[in-house]
C-alpha cells in the first residue's frame, strides 16, 4: 500500500519535532541534526521536516511506494499525467537510497513518486536554489535543484487566471 509523503521546510527542528511528535502521539523514527522522519499508520504518511536553509512551510509532496511493482504502477499514472517527468533513477537523498521521479502538478507542486530501498548516512543531493524549492527559467527550462526538490519544467498553463 503506497503511503503519502510530506516534507516540511522548517525554522527551529526540535520545535518542530517536539510538535509533530505530540500532534502524532509518536516520536520520529529518524532524527538527524538537520531532518526527522515520521514514518505513520494512522494516519499514513511519510511526514519529514528539515532545517536546511529553505523558507518555512510545505517544500513538495510525494507517494511512496512500498515495493518496485508499486512504483512501476505509479511511474505508469505519470506518463499519462501530461507533464513533465524528471527521472532521477537511483538516488541518494533525505537520509536514504531511494528510486525516484519527480513531477509538478499544475499550480507548480512538486511530487515526488519514489521507493526507498535503504538508509543512508549523508543528505544527498546538490546545491539548494531559490529556497531549495523548484526554480525554473524564464523560458520554462528546468534549472538543477536540491534533491529533495529538483527542478523540472513548469507545468502547462491552463489558460485560467492570467
Amino acid at each position: 500500500m503506497k503511503r503519502l509523503h510530506v516534507h516540511i521546510a522548517v525554522d527551529n527542528l526540535q520545535r518542530s519535532i517536539d510538535f509533530y511528535s505530540t500532534l502524532f502521539d509518536a516520536p520520529p523514527s529518524v532524527v538527524k541534526d538537520d531532518y526527522a522522519k515520521w514514518m505513520l499508520d494512522d494516519p499514513r504518511v511519510n511526514l519529514a521536516i528539515s532545517a536546511r536553509g529553505a523558507a518555512p512551510g510545505v517544500e513538495h509532496l510525494g507517494i511512496q511506494a512500498e515495493d518496485s511493482g508499486e512504483l512501476a504502477d505509479v511511474y505508469d499514472r505519470l506518463k499519462r499525467a501530461d507533464a513533465p517527468v524528471l527521472e532521477e533513477g537511483e538516488t541518494v537523498c533525505c537520509y536514504a537510497q531511494s528510486e525516484k521521479s519527480w513531477v509538478s502538478d499544475p499550480a507548480g507542486v512538486p511530487w515526488e513518486v519514489f521507493h526507498t530501498t535503504g538508509d543512508s548516512a549523508v543528505y544527498g543531493g546538490g546545491p539548494e536554489l531559490n529556497d531549495g524549492r523548484l526554480a525554473s527559467t524564464p523560458t520554462g527550462m528546468a534549472v538543477a535543484g536540491a534533491c529533495c526538490a529538483p527542478a523540472i519544467a513548469e507545468p502547462k498553463n491552463s489558460g485560467c487566471c492570467g
